[in-house]
């Protein structure tokens, strides 16, 4: 009991009382002066001077009191009111004045509001304890008990008290936002939803709890009403009408939605994965979001269109986001009731038609463009959730994993262009790619992998469409390509990786063939050709060229050994296998590899850089000249117009043959070994030269023959035949039978120089030939003076052998100033002045000495004239018609004419017959050929 106080004391000691925290004897007071200490002046001397950090828990009952109306004085309890007292009235009024007590109402207060004093107090209560002490948690306390009084305050505890109690206080305490709740319900709708998100997903350990977020922050903050009174955009409903739109809070939530997927896919897809959407939310149990079935459609519609655009902008080409994204469309599906998707390992299994799902609309260039812009627009046909735009995701998602899992890193919006764009250079670039990163890195050994790879690559060209036999314009990643092309590459990757069996089963055995049998045999050729090219080794039991030829036999119906490109490959690694025998290096540090003969402009050289780099490999004429054919064979040599004859094109394999013999002649010689070089100029040249065209290789070589001259170096004869046992002699004689060759089988125009080197090399043997009869004389003279001394009677033999000698010499001379034959050269000489008066009808000498070169048979065989230069007996013609027939000294005599005889019968049967000269036989008076 406490003695009667005046008003301005009951203030007073209420509001001591409020500063001292004692709620019982406030209330007890406020009971038993309930006249003066009116609801209102209670509640703002409580806001005015209660402490901020008072729990919430010791007051609240005081004011559920207050709010009801039931405060009932407690008899038992004393109330002290010592602080007041002793005081003055005029002290105590003045001291009231003094108060500066704070209105329950504020700036902006809420119309909601209304004028509750409970319910404005509440409100400033809330403010003050989270401003002035950062008790945000002290909050709910306070609140809840009058949650169902006021709306209001329902909509502050849930909407913003309780996402910021849970994001600074429980989810992520690490990292408060630094907002008051006054200024927090002030900021705009994008700002609010990245503060209360700004850490949700941050962690690799919280990916798992991001679900938890939106349920638990996002949820309770979208129960605002106000927020979903203020539209941002216009959606379309499922049934096809266009809404009048969702809230712009709503709104923003699902634009960070896209934005995470474009940043942080794994938060995105977490995010879809774990969170329903708005019905989805965590409220505590203290309320619920109350919306009509219309608005609940309408926000889900929005929700599954923000996740299919979430896939969409999922950067990375990775498998796991490729999943991610498929658990989307899945998702979507799920929430809008549509055709569920098959789990994602099974889809990738079956690979299922979905071409047909897919309406035309979307198949279009124009769609391009809504996979970057206008993803939440409601005229976005790609985004906006149905069947056809999830089987068109689900589309993309199945051909970037296909993509990636074969190496080629394709993310769904890549995926999408290549559908859409129908660019068929871009779709032919990735289709390249993507076997050829097959074609390196798939198993060598397993059918089953391959065949699942062809049918993948299948499938991406039209989505399943020939499987339910869809006659329409494929539709696809690779749809603008022929199947015949996406065949011809599925071929050349598995022959590349051994696979011949596969390829011959589903190419060649199969009863309906993917590819024509032309387009197989050229694929077949091409590969390989492709495998002979990347070859390392010329050893075609190796490497590259094993594969080529394994090949080319792998489809023996196709390609049997019979036929040209068979042929033509069979030909091609026979020479190249004939140059693995051989040291060969082209280029200084790189050896040589088969690519290099193929593309050679003049693969025939090859074999001279052989001859250059293998001393006496010129041995083995013939084994080049059967590699120079099988490089004909194998279209190595290309056929070029004749110089002279532009309308004639010369036989290849006899020009090679040609060129070949002349490379190893040249090749002897180089090495010093002329008896070589002699033989194949006799053996070969002599006789290739009948009825074929002439070349500008063997005249060459065999007039290089003819002018070699003996070293020290020089390569000695092994034996010497029915040749002269003179070795300078014998070489001199060899040397002109070289160049007897070359007189018949040179151009015309090249003659005089050949008769230049012929007469010197005939000066020469004249000269020795002399040297050597003088020498034979000297002997027999010599032994027949030893014999004459010794023999019975004393016969002198010195002064006949003399007389015989002098009688001979004068002799010679008579007959040489009788007969005075012409020589070789003079008739030559005498030949090239008169050929251009008796042959004024031809337009040159040149095209004359054409005309000689083409009847090197018409009057008598130049090869008998040789043969008959190289006998040793029998009846001899000379050149001055007459005939010897000696023995001893006069042997030499013969050997010599029968080289005149030889060069006489060339240029009778070459040049003589066109001033009217007798062939060799009419010449010499014999029979011709010796």
């Amino acid at each position: 009991m406490i003695l009667s106080l005046s008003p301005a004391k009951l203030v007073l000691l209420a509001v001591h009382f409020a500063v001292q925290a004692d709620i019982d004897s406030l209330a007890v007071l406020a009971a038993r002066h309930d006249t003066v200490l009116r609801k209102d002046l209670v509640l703002r001397i409580l806001l005015t001077y209660l402490p901020e950090t008072l729990q919430s828990n010791k007051y609240v009952g005081f004011l559920e009191k207050i709010e009801k109306g039931t405060l009932s004085e407690n008899t038992d309890h004393d109330i002290d009111a010592s602080s007041v007292e002793t005081l003055a009235e005029g002290d105590a009024t003045k001291r009231v004045r003094k108060l500066r007590l704070l209105p329950l109402t504020f700036k902006d207060t809420p119309k909601e509001v209304g004028d509750d004093p409970i319910t404005s107090f509440l409100v400033r209560r809330s403010y003050k304890v989270d401003e002035e002490a950062g008790l945000l948690a002290e909050l709910p306390t306070l609140l809840l008990p009058f949650m169902n009084q006021s709306a209001y305050v329902r909509t502050l505890l849930i909407s913003t008290i309780l996402p910021l109690l849970r994001r600074n206080c429980e989810y992520h305490p690490e990292d408060p936002i630094q907002y008051t709740l006054s200024a927090f319900q002030e900021l705009p709708d994008r700002v609010a939803v990245n503060l209360l998100l700004s850490r949700t997903g941050a962690r690799e350990e919280d990916l798992p709890v991001v679900g938890r977020d939106l349920r638990g922050l996002i949820g309770p903050w979208l129960v605002d009403e106000k927020k979903w009174k203020t539209r941002r955009r216009s959606i379309v409903s499922p049934n096809g009408e266009e809404d009048d739109g969702i809230c712009a809070g709503y709104d923003e939530v699902l634009r960070w939605l896209t934005t995470q997927a474009s940043k942080n896919w794994r938060v995105a897809v977490n995010a879809i994965q774990q969170w329903g959407g708005p019905g989805d939310a965590d409220l505590a149990g203290w309320g619920k979001l109350e919306l009509t079935e219309q608005q609940q459609d309408r926000v889900q519609q929005a929700y599954a269109q923000a996740a299919l655009a979430s896939a969409y902008v999922l950067p990375e080409a990775s498998s796991e986001a490729i999943e991610g994204a498929y658990s989307i469309a899945a998702q979507v599906a799920n929430l809008r009731g549509l055709d569920p998707l098959p789990l994602f390992p099974s889809a990738v299994a079956l690979l299922p038609p979905l071409a047909e799902q897919i309406s035309e609309d979307i198949i279009s260039t124009k769609t391009a463009t809504f996979m970057r812009n206008d993803l939440l627009a409601s005229s976005n046909i790609l985004t906006v959730p149905n069947n056809s735009a999830v089987a068109f995701l689900e589309a993309l998602i199945l051909s970037a994993h296909l993509l990636t899992h074969a190496g080629q890193a394709c993310t769904i919006r890549r995926a999408g262009e290549l559908a859409l764009l129908q660019d068929e250079r871009d779709q032919k670039e990735q289709a390249s790619k993507l076997i050829h990163h097959l074609n390196h890195n798939g198993p060598k050994t397993d059918d089953k992998f391959w065949l699942g790879a062809r049918n993948e690559i299948l499938w991406l060209r039209d989505w399943g469409a020939e499987e339910v036999s869809l006659e329409t314009t494929p539709k696809g990643v690779f749809s603008k390509l022929k199947k015949e092309f996406l065949e011809v590459e599925i071929l050349k990757a598995l022959l590349f990786n051994t696979r011949y069996s596969l390829a011959r089963s589903l190419y060649e055995d199969a009863p309906d063939r993917p590819l024509d049998e032309k387009v197989l045999q050229d694929t077949v050729y091409a590969t390989a050709m492709t495998a002979y090219d990347n070859a390392s080794n010329p050893n075609r039991t190796r490497g590259g060229l094993k594969k080529c030829d394994e090949i080319i036999k792998a489809f023996p119906s196709t390609l049997p050994k019979s036929h040209p490109l068979a042929q033509k490959v069979e030909a091609l690694l026979q020479a190249t296998h004939a140059l693995s025998e051989y040291r060969l290096v082209l280029k200084q540090g790189e050896p040589f590899t088969p690519i290099v003969l193929r593309v050679h402009s003049d693969p025939i050289s090859i074999i001279g850089k052989i001859l250059e780099q293998n001393p006496k490999s010129y041995t083995r004429l013939q084994d080049f000249v059967d590699l120079g054919n099988r490089m004909v064979q194998a279209g190595l040599v290309k056929q070029s117009p004749s110089s002279s004859h532009p309308s004639s094109l010369p036989h290849p394999p006899e020009q090679v043959s040609q060129r070949i013999t002349a490379m190893c002649i040249d090749a002897a010689l180089t090495e010093e070994d002329f008896e070589t070089a002699y033989s194949f100029v006799v053996t070969r040249l002599d006789s290739s030269a009948t009825g074929q065209q002439k070349d500008d290789y063997s005249w060459r070589v065999a007039l290089q023959a003819g002018k070699y001259r003996r070293t020290a170096r020089t390569t000695k004869p092994t034996h010497f035949g029915t040749g002269s046992a003179n070795e300078e002699i014998r070489h001199l004689e060899q040397r002109i039978e070289c160049l007897s060759v070359a007189l018949r089988i040179a151009p015309g125009a090249t003659l005089q120089e050949i008769l230049n080197v012929y007469r010197r090399a005939e000066e020469e043997l004249e000269v020795k030939v002399r040297q050597e009869e003088e020498r034979e004389e000297e002997w027999d003279w010599r032994g027949d003076s030893v014999s004459g001394t010794n023999m019975p009677g004393g016969f002198n033999s010195t002064n006949k052998a003399k007389q015989a000698r002098v009688g001979g010499s004068s002799r010679g001379r008579d007959s040489k100033e009788e007969e005075a034959p012409m020589s070789l050269f003079d008739l030559a000489r005498a030949t090239g002045l008169t050929a251009p008066r008796n042959l004024s009808a031809l337009s040159g000498l040149q095209r004359a000495a054409g005309v000689w070169l083409g009847g090197g048979d018409k009057n008598g065989s130049e090869r008998g004239s040789m043969d008959s230069a190289r006998s040793g007996g029998g009846e001899v013609v000379s050149p001055t018609g007459g005939s010897h027939d000696g023995e001893g000294g006069q042997q030499r005599a013969r050997k010599r004419d029968q080289l005149k005889n030889a060069a006489m019968g060339t240029l009778v049967s070459g040049v003589g017959w066109l001033v009217g000269a007798p062939g060799p036989a009419a010449a010499g008076g014999g029979n011709g050929r010796e």
